[in-house]
């Protein structure tokens, strides 16, 4: 029998098949990527800065609000992130108002 090649799964019980993926970025680094996004939304391109910081800080969360006090940078990025993304639409929409732009 070929399958286990002596390594038993018995000794070892988090074997490949249990154990979480190691693909992609984890929740810290998905923090502090959306910490730098919203603080760099700030100064340009707010509006496709700021949704990415809270998509970022959303995942780092775990999709949920109970983090502990380890997701403190997921929290921060969803924050700002919103912040930046409301200041982009409000100056969007007042850059549109009519006569802001004559004369």
């Amino acid at each position: 029998m070929m399958a286990g090649f002596g390594h038993g799964t018995r000794r070892y019980p988090r074997s490949r098949g249990r154990t979480w993926s190691r693909t992609g970025p984890d929740r810290a680094t998905l923090g502090i990527i959306g910490v730098i996004c919203a603080i760099a939304g700030f100064f340009v391109l707010g509006i496709i800065l700021g949704p990415v910081a809270i998509v970022c800080g959303w995942l780092a969360m775990g999709r949920t609000w109970s983090g502990g006090s380890r997701a403190w940078p997921a929290l921060v990025a969803f924050v700002l992130g919103a912040i930046d993304t409301l200041l982009a639409i409000i100056w969007l929409v007042g850059a549109t108002t009519p006569g802001s732009g004559l004369f």
